[in-house]
């Protein structure tokens, strides 16, 4: 596949482009600061540009089988980092012509599926903890579904620097109950295997692990 990666030196951007590379897929990596991007290869492309940058954005992406936004809050404060990413995606793919999405969120702000201590005990509390982020991921969700284009929403639980385990739990009916964490080496796993299955089109998937 030819895709592109936004938020490529995050965690799970970099796990994306890593893993992407290795499986022989073209990878064009869009990064603000070129020097936190540790991968190379010889099928990576790295565009220096901000979200703002419509131009240089629609040009990222044409071409492209896929367009992964694996951006997300550095920290606890105010943020609208995911909602940006998708808009500034949404808004290249038309005029580019490119129709896959891949979008990553959370589970954290959702119940669906979750048991009843998670529900009214521990969503609650992350709830408070995690407000700022949570409310930028629900708002970038309802502009991804209002969309024409062929996405998916992948919702991951807490995210861990392990290995990469390849065992992963996927639900579309709501969160996987009983499993509280992924690393995020798997959540690129996941990404790519989803970007080539139509069947997830137009769908939102809670993963954790298996």
């Amino acid at each position: 596949m030819k895709l592109t990666v936004l938020g490529a030196t995050g965690g799970v951007g970099s796990e994306v482009v890593k893993q992407a590379l290795a499986a022989g897929h073209h990878v064009t990596a869009v990064v603000r600061d070129p020097s936190r991007l540790t991968t190379e290869g010889e099928r990576l492309d790295v565009v220096v540009a901000g979200l703002s940058e419509h131009g240089a954005l629609t040009e990222a992406v044409s071409g492209r089988d896929a367009v992964i936004s694996a951006l997300g809050a550095r920290d606890r404060n105010p943020t609208t980092v995911v909602t940006d990413g998708v808009q500034a995606a949404l808004a290249a793919l038309g005029p580019a012509g490119t129709r896959r999405l891949l979008v990553v969120t959370a589970s954290g702000p959702f119940v669906d599926g979750d048991g009843f201590f998670t529900r009214n005990v521990v969503k609650p509390i992350l709830g408070r903890v995690l407000r700022h982020a949570f409310a930028d991921m629900v708002a970038a969700e309802r502009i991804v579904r209002a969309s024409d284009v062929d996405w998916t929403i992948v919702r991951p639980p807490r995210l861990l620097n392990g290995p990469h385990t390849g065992v992963i739990a996927a639900r579309t009916d709501g969160n996987v109950r009983g499993s509280f964490s992924l690393n995020r080496a798997d959540v690129a796993d996941y990404l790519l295997r989803a970007a080539s299955d139509d069947s997830l089109i137009r769908q939102t998937v809670s993963i954790a692990q298996g």
